[in-house]
């Protein structure tokens, strides 16, 4: 047998700065902003824009830990390599690449059937039709390429960062104030503003969380420990920029108890608009849906690889198809996942927990630096915080976990 047929296909190194900062920026902004505005606002009040920021220190803490571990460790199932190198488990490897990949298979799930709501209301075909339909096509572009399928998600994630630069334009200077002034939304010193401010913050957490999923493409990046760290302080600010600017229109412009009641809280802001420009948002959001499938299904299927060519599940799952160098046969069972999931379980409970999974994984990833910056000597070919990040990391990570339950 010669080398040539020895050698297995690996994935392809094709993600540059810009191109990571918009997948990043895509999982983050469509899961978070155009949903989770009322619900902040329900919390904090005038002040919600506040826990955006509250919630942006909090999540830098563990983003800068991934910054460390990802260029340490440029590889697919990123969380799952970090906790086999400082725990040395390999129980626990399997339980954390799982758990990232339930948590990416379970929010497409959910995602999926939410653009197959906004669609079926434009369409009037069958929802569940509509959700199959939603999950194989994005399934099928996870397949053709990591190139392509980032590329097609960078421009489905220029196309949300429109949509919430033209709610601010539209705020700002087409609709009548029926909120709060900028005053009113500084908050003052007052522990019961500041109580509500932290506990919505928790809710605003989630808004941020997807970050994480750029270091289970480090395998695809190319120049890894100059890329991911850039990528992810890109991801961070722009989006903490967006939410903010965002978040303040939408309080300045809507009344407070028509806010906190919504569950599509973007488009009050068109509430007087033209249909044409309400219909053209409307559109703009489900493009924001379908662009999360896309993208939890590339995270989900490199998890799944990753696992696998590292020997801890099936060899078939790390099989790369030759001519597009990207995992089918792991994206095809995560595909598979994500249809039963949509048609059979109720996904509204399980989502609610995706969030404590991620946390969960969080502190693990947190606890895994701090004994690996213990027991490795300082090195300069990699990216380096200094060790009170991943200590504060696991506190905050450990808090808002625990608070879940509360």
């Amino acid at each position: 047998m010669t080398s040539t047929q020895q050698e297995k296909p690996k994935l392809r190194r094709a993600l540059t700065t810009p191109l990571l900062t918009l997948y990043g920026l895509g999982v983050t902004v469509g899961a978070g902003i155009y949903v989770l505005v009322g619900a902040t606002a329900q919390e904090a009040g005038p002040y919600a824009s506040f826990s955006f920021l509250v919630a942006a220190i909090v999540v830098s803490l563990t983003a800068l830990s991934y910054a460390e571990l990802s260029t340490r460790y440029p590889v697919s199932a990123g969380e799952a390599a970090y906790v086999e190198a400082g725990f040395s488990a390999a129980w626990l490897t399997v339980v954390v690449g799982l758990a990232v990949a339930a948590s990416g298979m379970i929010s497409a799930s959910a995602v999926a059937m939410g653009a197959a709501s906004y669609l079926q209301g434009l369409v009037g075909l069958p929802h569940a039709a509509l959700t199959i339909a939603v999950v194989v096509v994005m399934g099928l572009i996870a397949m053709w390429g990591i190139a392509e399928s980032v590329i097609i998600a960078a421009v489905i994630t220029v196309i949300e960062i429109f949509g919430l630069l033209f709610v601010v334009a539209w705020g700002h200077f087409m609709s009548e104030p029926q909120g709060f002034d900028v005053v009113e939304m500084i908050p003052s010193f007052d522990p019961d503003i500041w109580r509500g401010i932290l506990a919505a913050s928790l809710l605003a957490f989630f808004a941020f969380v997807g970050f994480e999923d750029m270091a289970n493409v480090a395998e695809e990046v190319k120049d890894p420990v100059r890329t991911i760290p850039k990528a992810i302080v890109w991801t961070l600010l722009l989006a903490t920029g967006l939410y903010i600017a965002t978040s303040a229109t939408v309080l300045m412009v809507v009344p407070l108890s028509t806010l906190s009641q919504s569950v599509a809280p973007l488009s009050l802001v068109f509430a007087e608009a033209h249909p044409t420009v309400r219909q053209g948002f409307g559109v703009v959001a489900i493009v924001a849906t379908i662009n999360g499938v896309l993208i939890q299904t590339i995270m989900a299927s490199r998890v799944l690889y990753g696992l696998a060519d590292r020997g801890h599940l099936p060899e078939l799952l790390a099989n790369v198809a030759p001519k597009t160098k990207t995992p089918v046969i792991a994206t095809c069972v995560v595909v598979a996942v994500i249809l039963v999931l949509t048609q059979s379980l109720p996904i509204a409970v399980l989502a609610e927990r995706t969030s404590q999974v991620v946390l969960f994984v969080f502190v693990l990833v947190n606890l895994s630096l701090i004994r690996l910056k213990f027991k490795d000597e300082p090195s300069s070919n990699h990216f380096q915080v200094p060790l009170v990040v991943p200590v504060l990391g696991v506190a905050t990570s450990a808090m808002l976990f625990a608070a879940g339950f509360l």
